[in-house]
């Protein structure tokens, strides 16, 4: 049997999943971006008058999407030790790898889970970074 999770503490999810999914002791989280919570916020993007990425801060991104799977894994039961499998979705391989790279080190320095990383022409918001993770649950 499968739980869905969901919590007011994370960014509202962009169409209709849940934040999360349990399953035994698995914790399955949907695709989580670097929105601020409780808002549409997007860290370190800067918008034209149309709406349009002009520039995006890859840091700030990844900082906010780090602090956002944290609140996720925390409020379904789990926590950031507890990952044990990251998909990572860049849109700018090229010029973000490496950024994203030396900060994803500092948060992964005890717990190391799988990753992959992939680049992907778009996001379904202005966003720059998204994750997929799976945890477990103790």
């Amino acid at each position: 049997m499968a739980d869905n999770f969901q919590t007011d503490k994370a960014p509202k999810p962009v169409g209709l999943y849940p934040h999360a999914k349990r399953v035994g002791n698995l914790l399955f989280l949907s695709g989580v971006g670097p929105r601020k919570p409780n808002s549409d916020e997007i860290p370190g993007v800067e918008l034209d008058e149309h709406g349009n990425v002009v520039s995006h801060d890859i840091e700030a991104q990844c900082h906010s999407v780090f602090e956002n799977v944290r609140i996720i894994l925390e409020e379904a039961g789990s926590s950031w030790e507890n990952l044990v499998d990251i998909t990572v979705f860049l849109t700018d391989m090229n010029n973000d790898f490496d950024t994203y790279n030396k900060v994803y080190a500092d948060y992964f320095k005890e717990n190391q889970p799988c990753r992959t990383t992939v680049e992907v022409s778009s996001l379904p918001t202005t966003i720059a970074i998204e994750l997929k993770c799976i945890a477990t649950i103790d």
